[in-house]
Parts: structure tokens; sequence; C-alpha cells
């Protein structure tokens, strides 16, 4: 981390620096809140500092804009500049006397009728997250895939995708990936791997396997399932642990609690009038979402005729997605959330739960539980109550019981079997493959994906225990920090490269078939555990097709195998629906459980360095997977606008009882373990709480994300993975500059984003677009453009806009744009041809969020056609710049 007075810390003098950098006294919010308060209408801030009118944002303003109103006067001394003079002889001069290898173009013998050189070819596959699947359109050009759409005919998608799935094609053609299979850091063969595990596997088979673990993530392959059940028909006593960082462990247990089995839910928000959401982020995290949102979106559009829009309510401990399109927000820690729960039951009429007394409830929160509880009443059974994905257990088992109180079931929430393969208890499955290995149990272990030595609670030991197992084995994308302590590394196949198949949030089954042969050799968790079940070498493609044609179930499988390649859908494969129904007597236990949490750990008092932190995945690097991705890590996050790193995320009103500001380094330490990381000041955050998010601090992830963020994996405790109770905080004196984009292309006093009411827009369709003063058209010295024919234009339904930003990756992929790292987007230089602005709205503790896309506008008069000498640049005859 560089120094506190380090020139690379300094942004004030660079071109688009952060206000934020240049200031580390607490910022004059009071002044800003009388402010608003007397304000005429809404009154819109994208940040903190021109909400409060920090002189450091208008000095901002006047550098960047209009036309750089003053020039960068900061000197480069000698240091820095033998630096740069060194990098440049290095890469440019250098580089130029090496011998490059030699390559040829090679024609094809025998052209292919169906290729046609530049136009691209199609292919159906999906792209999974934590095992579930969504289904893609991959774009090719002459054998290469290059760029990820949706499959309209696929349940989940509906010809949409979200961020990762765009994304994946920069992980197919990362550089950092694994190319070479390894036996302790030596270079061996796929032959050498199987001769080797195949002689570990014989003495294993007078024993039943019972050395044997396999340890895989959530698994909704239904290849991979029969080859994983086969593996237990050979080695009856061998196990199967199952690890998902971002797993959904209280969905899953939630659903045993209350029904007494385990339960897939999934919703269909086409027939909800009124949607309430506990801590869940349903429009933009997890299984199903890129779906939610097309159909959350369907009831929100106002057309003509339409006479309603459906409602949207939101309690939660963390600002989300799903948050800012919410008619009705509660922000509350997340320690609160059970006696919400608990009050929400009992207003709606679930027999035997009791009310919890009104001081135990937040601020506001009776009189929001009241209005959401009318409203869901007078909609029963077109309403519907949803927990979120790192809720507990005992709150999803609550939550199926109010949505059957209100006579939801089978109407907006459908309950089916599981999808997944193996519903367990991850957390306990992981702790158990823990204490066979401390035990000596397992003598060997075959890790199919992941990183657990990253991504596993500190409090398991899991590294010290690995090391006590005979053979490890790793199968992985990178050589990263699991891989560092296995004797074998085997190079993972990309999805992109792969023969596979997986379901979808409904069960729907997709085959996924590779675009590419695999470019370093790479194997799939196939091809691995066929060395484990014996049996003769075969590649991905034949074991997926061999395990079809024993459930294709039509007369002519050929028919049936190339009609599911084509479509991305296998048909039939949907879950149908099932009628449970909630045992009284558990959801009395679950009851139990959440009264028994009820104030039991309430926030500290003002000044008091006590803090509950929650803990979630990264909205762009997930849980670290994608940490090498350059485009991901560059992608502004939905609400901070923070790129290249993670922070603790807290609200103006607890940084100021803390007395901290942004960019603060402090140290989070709970059960012996501490962390250290900058603050980060988010407007509608509840106060005594914090968030952090998780992925970051890579040791072995890779060139890009090396020295990005901070660990925060330490902080996870088994028993409550996403809620640190009690943690302390104590400041470092340190600061630690971000890079954020929020304030970047800032515009003293123009009201970009205009809002209103449903009630305003029936009054008047047109109130946004009457604006206090039309701005100047342009004077130009070029002749305008006469258009005939066709003329094309862009509308986005601000209505639908989640802020998610999975179109801002999909244009970089279709443009290929280049990322500038970190110090450069400090300096206000990050390259995207697509932004999401976020606005906000009133106070800082109770704001409202909005979202402002901003695509590059097609020039009417570009200035660079004019004088580009190769016509690279040329205007159409239809008004669009033809680059």
């Amino acid at each position: 981390m560089s120094e506190p007075d380090d020139p690379r810390n300094r942004k004030g003098g660079e071109d688009g620096g952060d206000s934020a950098a240049r200031r580390s006294a607490p910022l004059d919010l009071e002044t800003a809140r009388r402010r608003l308060a007397g304000a005429r209408g809404p009154a819109y801030w994208r940040s903190l500092e021109e909400l409060a009118q920090d002189p450091a944002f208008a000095e901002m303003l006047h550098r960047e804009f209009p036309r750089q109103a003053s020039e960068w006067d900061e000197g480069l001394d000698r240091r820095r500049f033998l630096q740069l003079a060194g990098a440049s002889l290095a890469l440019a001069g250098l580089g130029a006397c090496t011998r490059q290898p030699l390559e040829s173009i090679v024609p094809y013998v025998k052209q292919p009728e169906e290729i046609i050189p530049g136009r691209p070819r199609f292919f159906a596959s999906a792209a999974t997250l934590a095992g579930y699947a969504t289904g893609i359109l991959v774009e090719s050009h002459e054998g290469r895939p290059t760029k990820i759409e949706g499959n309209p005919d696929h349940p989940a998608s509906l010809g949409a995708t979200d961020l990762f799935a765009q994304a994946s094609v920069l992980g197919l053609y990362d550089p950092d990936r694994s190319q070479v299979l390894t036996e302790l850091g030596e270079i061996r063969t796929w032959r050498d791997f199987t001769e080797a595990l195949a002689a570990r596997l014989r003495p294993q088979q007078a024993l039943g396997g019972a050395g044997i673990r396999i340890l895989t993530g959530t698994v909704t392959s239904p290849t991979l399932a029969d080859q994983l059940r086969r593996l237990l028909e050979r080695f009856p006593k061998a196990g199967w642990h199952q690890h998902e960082p971002a797993g959904r462990d209280g969905a899953r247990l939630g659903s045993r609690l209350a029904f007494g089995e385990w339960i897939e839910t999934r919703y269909d928000l086409t027939r909800a009038d009124v949607v309430l959401c506990l801590d869940a982020d349903l429009l933009v995290a997890g299984p199903g979402s890129v779906r939610y949102a097309r159909d959350f979106a369907s009831r929100r559009r106002v057309r003509e005729g339409q006479a309603s829009m459906s409602r949207l309510y939101v309690v939660e401990s963390v600002p989300t997605g799903t948050g800012t399109l919410a008619d009705h927000r509660l922000a509350v820690p997340a320690s609160a959330l059970p006696a919400i729960a608990l009050a929400l039951a009992s207003e709606v009429g679930v027999a035997g739960v009791p009310r919890p007394a009104a001081p135990l409830l937040p601020a506001g929160a009776a009189r929001f539980i009241a209005a959401a509880a009318a409203d869901l009443r007078q909609h029963a059974g077109r309403g519907l109550v949803a927990a979120g994905e790192y809720a507990p257990a005992s709150l999803h088992a609550l939550t199926h019981a109010i949505n059957h109180a209100l006579g939801n079931a089978a109407t907006t929430a459908i309950y089916t079997d599981p999808v997944e393969a193996r519903p367990a208890d991850q957390m306990a499955s992981l702790h158990a493959l823990v204490d066979d290995m401390k035990a000596g149990r397992v003598d060997l272990l075959a890790i199919l994906g992941g990183n657990p030595i990253f991504t596993a609670p500190a409090d398991l030991g899991f590294r010290d225990a690995l090391l006590k197992v005979p053979l490890r084995v790793h199968l992985g994308l990178e050589d990263d920090e699991t891989a560092e302590y296995c004797h074998w590394h085997v190079p993972q196949a990309h999805e992109l490269e792969t023969w596979s198949d997986a379901r979808a949030y409904d069960g729907t089954a997709t085959i996924l078939q590779p675009l590419i042969e695999p470019l370093y050799g790479g194997k799939s968790a196939h091809e691995v555990l066929s060395v484990f079940l014996d049996e003769a070498p075969l590649g991905g493609h034949d074991i997926v097709r061999a395990f079809w044609r024993t459930r294709g179930g039509a007369a002519d499988f050929e028919a049936f195998w190339r009609q599911a390649l084509h479509d991305g859908v296998v048909p039939g494969t949907a879950l149908p629906a099932r009628g449970v129904t909630p045992r009284i007597e558990n959801v009395h236990q679950a009851a139990a459980l959440l009264a028994a949490t009820v104030g039991a750990a309430t926030p500290g008092a003002a000044g008091q360095a006590t803090i509950e932190v929650n803990l979630r995945p990264d909205p762009t690097v997930h849980d670290g997977r994608f940490a090498n991705n350059g485009w991901l890590q560059e992608l502004p996050k939905p609400l901070t606008k923070l790129t290249w790193d993670n922070a603790v995320l807290m609200s103006p009103a607890t940084a100021a009882d803390l007395g901290l500001a942004a960019q603060d380094v402090v140290e989070l330490s709970a059960g012996g373990r501490s962390v250290r990381g900058p603050v980060w000041l988010q407007p509608g955050h509840p106060e005594r709480s914090a968030t952090v998010h998780l992925g970051y601090g890579r040791r072995r992830g890779g060139r890009v994300a090396s020295g990005t963020g901070f660990d925060a994996y330490p902080l996870r405790d088994p028993a409550s993975p996403w809620l640190v109770r009690g943690a302390t905080l104590r400041r470092t004196g340190e600061r630690r500059a971000l890079a954020c984009t929020q304030e970047h292309f800032g515009m003293e006093g123009r009201n970009l984003v205009r809002t209103g009411t449903l009630a305003e827009y029936r009054r008047d369709p047109a109130f946004a677009r009457k604006i206090e003063e039309a701005p100047p058209r342009d004077r130009n010295l070029y002749p305008g453009f006469a258009y005939e024919g066709n003329a094309w234009g862009m509308a986005i339904d601000l209505n639908a806009c989640t802020g998610c930003n999975a179109c801002v990756v999909a244009c970089q992929s279709e443009n290929n744009i280049p990322i500038v790292g970190k110090e450069q987007v400090q300096r206000g230089r990050e390259m995207h041809w697509l932004r999401i602005d976020r606005y906000y709205e009133g106070p800082p503790e109770t704001a409202e969020a909005h979202h402002q896309p901003v695509m590059c506008m097609q020039c009417e008069q570009a200035p660079c056609e004019v004088v580009c000498p190769v016509g690279a640049t040329s205007h159409s005859s239809e008004g669009l710049n033809d680059m």
C-alpha cells in the first residue's frame, strides 16, 4: 500500500480526480440536510461531496468541466521520469529485439459451406454460476468465441444475461489461466496423472473407498451427478462434499425446516401485484435473477391503457439494486430482521407466532410493517414475500409460512423438487470434511473446481487439515491458493471449451457445447471422474452424450441430441410444481429460533467502536473467482461506483459517530481475527452496521487480481457466515486511495435525471420533457446532414433498469474497449463507452437511488470523420457512425 504522502495517493491536481481523495475531514452534512429540507421539488446528487458543496468537489468540477478549465500543474519528479523511461525502453525497445515465433495462416483444405469469412455463427450453450445455468448464445468468428448473448428460448434468460456471462469471454483468453498439468510444480502429462491416480485407487477398492473424498461446488449437472452416483456405488464408503462460498444454505435449510424435506422455491413475478423482499436482492443476485428482473419489469411498464403497476417493498441490511427500485424501502441492521419477520408473520395471521414488543423494532418499522401487511392481505394470492439468499434458515422457513397464510403458494411462490443433484448443508459438509482430514481418515482428496484455501472460513483450519492428506488433486482454471497446497494440479477447461450440462433455476437442463478446442489442454470434471470410474478414456462429448442417450426418451436419439444442442434447452426437463404445506410445529420452531435472536445483539450506543458487519459476495468479482478479469475489476460497482477495490461500507452518520472519513483505513476484529480496509460512505446504509464484500485480497489470483482490495474471508464464522455480530472497529490513522467514478463527468446545476410518481405521469405523460431551459443547439462549421429513409433511436425504460451493469460489460466486450488500471481511473480516464450514473434524492439516511444510463452518442457531425486519413470513421445515410 502507498504511504499517505505518496504522490500516487494525491489526485487533486490530476485530470478527473476524485474530491474524496483530497479531503480527510468529515463532510458538513448537517447544513446539507437543512438545505434539502427547505428545497422545492426534488434535488438529485451523485456523491456526498456534491451534496455538502465541498470546496474540493467544486475545484474538481472546475478542473474537469468544461474543456479542462485549468491545466495539470503537478510536476513530474526525476524518479518518476526515470521509472517511466525505463519501462518504455523495456516494453518498446527491448521487445523489438526478440525473435518472434514463426506463425502460418493455413487455409481450409475444403472450405465448409456453412462458414462465410466475416459472418458470425451462433451456438447455444449455458453460463453457470454457483452451479445454476443461464442460457446463452455464443457468437463465433472463424472458430473463435467473441461475444455472449442471451438465449431467447431459455426460461432463465429470455434473451438477457448477467455481467458474469458477458465477461466470460475475457476469462477464456486470460493469459494467467493454468496452462500445464503439474505434480509438485513439475510438468507432467495427462497419462502420468491417470496412471498415478489409478495406482492410488487400487488399494481403496478393497476398503470400499473409505479414504476417498471428493469436494465440488454446487452440482446441478445431470451428467456429473450420475458420475458421482456411480463413483459412490463403486466406492460406497467414499465421501462427496460440496462447498460454495456464496452458497444458498439459508434457502436450502429453510425449506427443509418448513416442509420437512428439501424443496426448491421459484417465483412468478408476472402474477405478483405486491412484492415484499426481506433482505433479498431478488432482481440482481441469485439463481433466476435475470428472469425475475424481466418478469418484474413487465409489471412496471406504463403503457397506454395500463391502469396500475406492481408495488415493491424492500427491507434490507445492505443497499442493493433491488432496493433502488423499491416503492417503499426500510434500511435496518441485519440483527433487526428477525423481529421484523416475526412482526410481519403475526400481522398477516400466521398462527402461533408472537409479535415482538414495539421497543424491539427499529424506528419506523412498525408503521412500515403495518402498511406492507395490509397491502399483502388486500392482494392475497397475488402478493409475494421473498427472503434473501443470505438470510438464516429460520427466516426462510417463516417466509414460507407467510406466503402460505396469504394464499400465495402455487400462484406467485411455486414449489418443486430440488434443482440441485444432492441438496445439503454445505457448511456442515465442509466441516465434516475438515474433521476427517484432521483425523487422518482421508487418503485421497480430489477438489473439482473451487478455491477452498482462500474461501473456507478461517475457523475451520482447512489449510492445516489439507496438509495431512497423502494425495491431494486440484482441478482449477488457475494455479491458485489451493493449487499451491496440492500434489497434482490439472488445468480446467473453460466453459466455452467444455462439453457438459447444467440446470437452470426451474430445473430446465441445457447441454453446454464448446466453441473452441481447449487452449491449454484443459480437462473437465467429467474427464477427471472418468479416471475414478476406471472407464475407457473418453472425452467430454462422449461422456455427456452417453448419459443423455440413456435419458433421452426419444426414438430418434440423434434428432433429439441435435435439437437440444440447437435450442440450448433439453425439452421436458423443467421441474413440475408440487403442492406442499409448511408443518405448523416446524414453523413454531423457526419462530422460536428467530425470537431467541431478537435483542440478543443490538447495536451499541453511538460512539462505541463496536459494529455488526455484513459479508456479501462482491457485485463484480463475486466470491473471488473473477478477480483476474480486468473488465469486472474496472467495472464500477452499481451503488458505490468503486473500481479495483473493496471497502468497509457504512452510513455517513455512523462514520461521523466514529470520527471517520472516506478512505480512512480501519481494522475490523472478530473472533480473534482481523482485517484492514478503507472506509467508504454509502448513503442509505443502515446505521451502526457495516458491509464488506468478499473476493478481494487474492494472493495467487493472477496479474490483474494482484494488489487489489483486502481479504475479508478471515472474518467469516461457520455458524454465521454472512453476519459478524459485535465486531470491534479500530482507527489505524492510515488512508488508502480508492478509485471511484461517481464524480466523473459531473456537471454543475444540470438535473439530468428526472423522476415522477405514477399519479404525476397520469396527469402529464410528458412531464420528463419539461425542463427549465432547453440547451442551445450546437454551433458547428459543418453543414447539416439530410436524413432520408430510416432514422435510428434508442429508448431505455428507467422503470426497469436495476443498474446491474451487464450492458456496460456487453458494450466493452462488443467493442474491445481496453481497461486502463486503477491509477488511470483515479485520473478520470476510464474508457467505457457506456456508463450507468447513480443519483440520489433526499437526505443521506433515507436517500432514494435512481439509475441513469448514459451511452455513447452517435455524433450528428463527428469531427473525426473529416480528418481520418484512412476513412476508418464514416457516417451512414441512416445516422449511425459506422466505425
